[in-house]
């Protein structure tokens, strides 16, 4: 199969995980969680939502149907990646591909638990794991190789210090959500429902906002490193992006806070921590260049022969 047409496959990959992180906040934030009560029917008697459930049941249903849609571009991931010549990527796209049933049956597990609120931040972190391993088939999908480091060793470990601080700051920001007012359900009278993670808000709200401060400074002080040491141009603007989107998903956060989180902006905060995992997946990834592409300190060879 021809490279061009496996990196188009492996693009529609990430944007249908990233896709379902949002449409499930949409679930979450419409009060529509238990839409369906059941599961892997919709109800005890039927497969699909019924005009009883009303639009809670077909938004649910609706998040449901697109779980076939990202299986569909999955499998053909794992199909176009094994048809080419790309040995390198089939351990990527089988992982992305065994993360679509793996979150099926966490889904399932959380709507059977009544949208346990532990169950629902682990159903988000899993997602996040797959839009960041779809995102690293899709950029290397499009080299012909993984070559060698292309900065030195500590910026490379800043990069990936950069991913774990990432990491932690999604994690926090479900436990953020995990004890607001946003529970994925809501009664007859249009209240939101359902168990909490009994944290103070307010604290987890400040201990979210202190880790995206130290997240904001790692990448600072990766960008003016990358700088001082002349680094490739790539790893460069890998950096340079990820700070936009980090400071722009702040701003977002900010105005979700003063405005006592409505749900349009949380929803807007959602697709930006899509975004940020998309950026922090790029910028490891440029740590290492293309296979043609010499590894940092390297001597060119006809350097090597004039000395």
């Amino acid at each position: 199969m021809r490279p061009s047409t496996v990196t188009r496959i492996a693009l529609a990959n990430v944007v249908a995980n990233g896709l379902i992180v949002v449409t499930g906040g949409a679930v979450r934030l419409t009060g529509s969680g238990l839409g369906c009560p059941t599961w892997p029917r919709c109800t005890d008697d039927s497969f699909v939502t019924t005009p009883e459930m009303a639009g809670h049941g077909l938004i649910e249903f609706g998040n449901r149907l697109l779980t076939f849609v990202l299986a569909a571009v999955a499998v053909a991931t794992v199909v176009a990646v094994f048809r080419s010549a790309r040995h390198d990527l089939r351990r990527l796209a089988v992982l992305t591909f065994l993360g679509v049933p793996a979150q099926a049956l966490l889904g399932g597990v959380t709507v059977l638990t009544g949208l346990n609120p532990w169950t629902v931040a682990a159903h988000f972190l899993l997602s996040a794991v797959l839009v960041a391993l779809a995102t690293t088939l899709w950029l290397r999908s499009r080299e012909p190789g993984v070559g060698q480091l292309l900065v030195r060793r500590p910026l490379a470990g800043l990069a990936w210090g950069i991913a774990a601080a990432v990491a932690a700051v999604q994690v926090l920001g479900t436990v953020v959500t995990g004890s607001g007012p946003h529970s994925g359900d809501v009664d007859e009278f249009d209240t939101p429902t359902g168990d909490r993670m009994g944290f103070d808000p307010e604290l987890m709200s400040q201990l979210h906002a202190d880790v995206v401060f130290l997240l904001v400074g790692l990448t600072i002080a990766l960008l003016v490193a990358l700088h001082a040491t002349d680094a490739p141009e790539r790893v460069r603007r890998a950096a340079r992006a990820l700070l936009v989107v980090e400071l722009l998903q702040g701003v977002v956060g900010y105005a979700q806070y003063f405005t006592h989180l409505p749900a349009a902006l949380v929803l807007l905060h959602m697709a930006g921590a899509v975004l940020v995992i998309v950026y922090t997946a790029r910028l490891v990834w440029s740590v290492r260049g293309p296979a043609s592409e010499l590894p940092v300190d390297a001597t060119p060879a006809h350097e090597a022969a004039t000395r």
